[in-house]
């Protein structure tokens, strides 16, 4: 259609390297964030590349020494964790994400800009992290799953920055998650509804409540291992009653969930070249949203089938063998949408289509192989066997990552404002496509044969098991060049002029409109309010309707800022410190010792701890006391409730799910007899004392937000007051118990008290999280920040603090009143 633009100047001045990385460090652009997220999982994904040609060169021939013992070990974790944790997740969920659903969406940013910077840079940090394992004893050794009680064995290495690490990118992961839900309900173009989204928009919606349901587990699996590497107490110890086999319930309900985490975005980016490329409609639009979200229904119900030869009774395996066969069912539906979006259709025959067409390929395969394995005695006979090993990499990286590539080849116009040579992209699929049945193909067949995984070598003299290992590591070989190949056609593109036009492709949803690559407004200009289909310019083409241009100095942005960099940089510090060093010398096997008889990384580690919590706090009220946007903005909300409190209520979903997977495997614990509450216990007297604290403290900050609504100012103030010093009795009376406990009894000798130390110590550590969020709106209101037309972080921070409130009855209930 045609596009009326204000005129954009051409000339751009070329910035030293300082003033670029200032300005990402800074930036709530989040274009520039998805490009953050997007190089550094480039980056991952060379890293594991890399590292997976040198575990194929281990396994090449037998008895080979390159990668020997723990080494293999340390080599074939940090592959797995970096390609799925910093690829997979993040280059479809926040790298595209980021960069195209405000696009999409018609809208200037995300809902929440600078909770997007902090997002980012946790997940940079969060990898820096791992890596600095490296000149710390070692990275870990354990597996990506980190079984128990393999990752407390006092010989393994790197165990408890994995554990950070994870948590540390899991916030970040949840952040951005609830940050385009919030924006998804709040942000859309006037006139969008959710049925005229572009589908791409439904799978980024979909992944993120996926997320944010789901990765309670991964976090509750990775705390509770923290606690006992750190202090001893354990809920999956069986030396005190505890379930080793909790600890992959807690881990799989998350992690095969997170495999439609990785699935889902790319669903969507392979719809709309589908659409594009095919000069077509997608087929089943309406259908394919109801199979995203039935995805993230049933995936939910699905994470037993990788615990089916642990023992587990007869009924548990019969109900999710057949909940993984019912996954299957919106996941064909999907692909029946593509097929039939490509049937018929003008294919327009360019680098993103071959990805896609290759996609659809390998997928089906994986899938199918996937169906076997939720055949219960199939399972058994192949579980630990290289036929998973194929058919994960056949999902993974020959199904999902061929879309992630078929989206940066389709969406490199729009990013860079430059294309890819077309000649070199075909180089890259090709070997790609044949590098993955050479890799994988022979792993199915070995698996059949009996080859068990994650071992660094294996006997000569078994039947073709040397010939077709050698396959595979020509085919990691093949994809080793594909990858350069790849490498070269981005630096290449690079050094070429910006030409692409703002709708190379002739695609049909509003990120075409804005320009090659988009400035920091995206649009220049206003959209009709009509939206017939999810497919808005052909109709408004259609209808002769046009854009409205908008002067660009008209437009405000949000303010770059430092602090929100500042405070995710005080967090890698903290996790450094918690990692490699603790607030005291305290050792599992030797209790308390002297603070300095300890090693002199523990030392440094340490002292780094203390120093990142002042660094933290002065940079979190840094961040609260600058106002998001430098002159007053009528912000536009489809709801009535501002961003804040929209990303908080999806946020709150994700702690509802950490509190639930740990109550949920206390409970069970309890009913089986395991966790038995001593003699002495705490006084359930002192346990309603604090609830009527609490409880109190709910309706005083509620009071205070009425207070600020009819600007009652004074008021507010000293009701956010009284909320802080109700949760500072709350945290004295916290303290006194458990000190009290502590010394009446062993914690780590008792289940029930391990159990009690960790979920009411964590929902303390909500107490201090939820009086820091009480403390910041309690500054802004004293300085100046907040007034009719500002309300700062009050709504979300009233709204975690009853989260809490509410998680506190439950407590009471399981462990004073039970």
């Amino acid at each position: 259609m045609t596009v009326q633009q204000a005129p954009q100047t051409t000339a751009t001045v070329r910035r030293g390297a300082w003033e670029v990385i200032k300005d990402y460090m800074m930036t709530t652009d989040h274009k520039k964030i998805g490009l953050l997220y997007i190089i550094t999982s480039i980056f991952g994904f060379a890293l594991a590349g890399l590292l997976a040609v040198a575990i194929r060169l281990q396994l090449a021939l037998p008895d080979q020494t390159l990668l020997v013992g723990n080494s293999y070990n340390q080599v074939l974790t940090v592959h797995a964790v970096v390609m799925l944790f910093f690829f997979l997740i993040p280059i479809g969920l926040f790298g595209f994400g980021n960069f195209f659903l405000p696009l999409q969406l018609g809208v200037r940013d995300v809902a929440l800009p600078r909770v997007n910077t902090f997002a980012v840079w946790l997940f940079i940090f969060s990898l820096v992290l791992v890596i600095s394992a490296m000149w710390n004893g070692g990275v870990p050794g354990v597996g990506w799953t980190f079984p128990y009680p393999l990752v407390v064995d006092g010989n393994q290495t790197g165990a408890t920055v994995f554990m950070v690490a994870i948590i540390l990118n899991g916030l970040g992961s949840l952040l951005g998650s609830a940050n385009f839900a919030a924006t998804i309900v709040n942000l859309r173009a006037p006139g969008m509804s959710l049925w005229k989204m572009p589908i791409f928009c439904w799978s980024i919606f979909a992944t993120s409540i996926l997320q944010l349901v789901s990765l309670g587990g991964l976090t509750a699996a990775a705390l509770v291992v923290y606690l006992e590497l750190k202090l001893g107490i354990s809920m999956f110890n069986p030396g005190i009653g505890g379930s080793p086999i909790l600890q992959q319930q807690f881990f799989w309900f998350y992690s095969h969930p997170a495999v439609y985490v990785m699935l889902l975005p790319y669903l969507g980016i392979g719809a709309e070249i589908a659409s594009t490329m095919a000069r077509k409609p997608l087929f089943g639009y309406r259908v394919m949203v109801y199979s995203l979200l039935g995805i993230v229904l049933v995936s939910l119900l699905v994470w037993v089938h990788h615990l089916f030869a642990v023992g587990l009774p007869e009924a548990w395996q019969i109900a999710f063998a057949v909940a993984t066969l019912i996954v299957a069912v919106p996941t064909g539906v999907k692909i029946f949408n593509l097929i039939g979006t490509l049937w018929g259709g003008r294919i327009l025959m360019k680098t993103p289509t071959y990805w896609l067409v290759g996609f659809i390929f390998n997928f089906l395969i994986g899938g199918i192989t996937g169906v076997s394995l939720g055949m219960v005695p199939f399972d058994y006979q192949v579980t630990m066997s290289y036929y998973v090993v194929a058919h994960f990499h056949n999902v993974m990286m020959f199904g999902t990552a061929f879309l992630a590539f078929g989206g940066l080849y389709y969406w490199w116009p729009k990013m860079t404002g430059r294309f890819m040579d077309e000649r070199i992209g075909l180089w890259h699929f090709w070997l790609f496509m044949i590098g993955s049945w050479l890799t994988f193909l022979p792993q199915y067949v070995l698996g059949l044969m009996g080859m068990p995984r994650r071992y660094y070598t294996y006997p000569a003299g078994n039947w073709t098991w040397t010939e077709l290992n050698f396959l595979s590591t020509l085919g990691a070989l093949t994809l080793l060049a594909g990858g350069v190949v790849f490498v070269w056609n981005m630096l290449q593109s690079m050094r070429r002029p910006i030409t692409a036009s703002p709708n190379p492709w002739g695609g049909f949803t509003l990120e075409w409109t804005a320009a090659s690559p988009p400035a920091a407004y995206n649009f220049a200009h206003e959209f009709p309010t009509t939206f017939p289909t999810e497919r808005p310019l052909y109709d408004w083409e259609k209808n002769g309707d046009k854009l409205t241009p908008v002067d660009p100095r008209s437009i405000h942005l949000p303010v770059d800022s430092i602090w929100p960099f500042m405070t995710a940089l005080s967090l890698l510090l903290m996790g450094y410190g918690f990692s490699f060093g603790w607030f005291t010398n305290f050792t599992v096997t030797g209790g308390l010792e002297p603070f300095f008889d300890a090693g002199l990384g523990h030392v440094i580690a340490s002292l780094v701890l203390y120093a990142s919590l002042p660094l933290f706090f002065w940079s979190l009220f840094k961040w609260a006391g600058t106002r998001e946007y430098a002159v007053p903005v009528e912000h536009h909300h489809l709801t009535k409730y501002d961003n804040g409190f929209m990303g908080m209520a999806w946020f709150i979903i994700s702690e509802v799910s950490l509190f639930g997977v740990l109550i949920g495997g206390y409970v069970y614990l309890r009913i089986i007899g395991a966790a038995e509450p001593p003699a002495l216990r705490p006084n359930i007297w002192l346990a309603a004392l604090n609830t009527l604290i609490l409880v109190s403290s709910s309706f005083v900050i509620h009071k205070a937000e009425q207070d600020h609504h009819h600007g009652r100012y004074t008021w507010f103030r000293l009701g956010l007051f009284i909320t802080l010093l109700l949760g500072v009795i709350f945290m004295l009376f916290q303290v006194y118990e458990f000190t009290l406990f502590g010394v009446e009894s062993d914690w780590r000798q008792n289940l029930w008290q391990s159990c009690f130390f960790t979920i009411v110590g964590l929902h303390g550590l909500h107490i201090l999280i939820g009086g820091t969020g009480v403390a910041l709106p309690y500054y802004q209101a004293l300085t100046g920040k907040m007034d009719k037309y500002n309300h700062g972080s009050l709504t979300a921070a009233s709204l975690y603090w009853h989260l809490v409130d509410v998680v506190w009855l439950f407590i009471v209930a399981i462990f004073y009143a039970w």
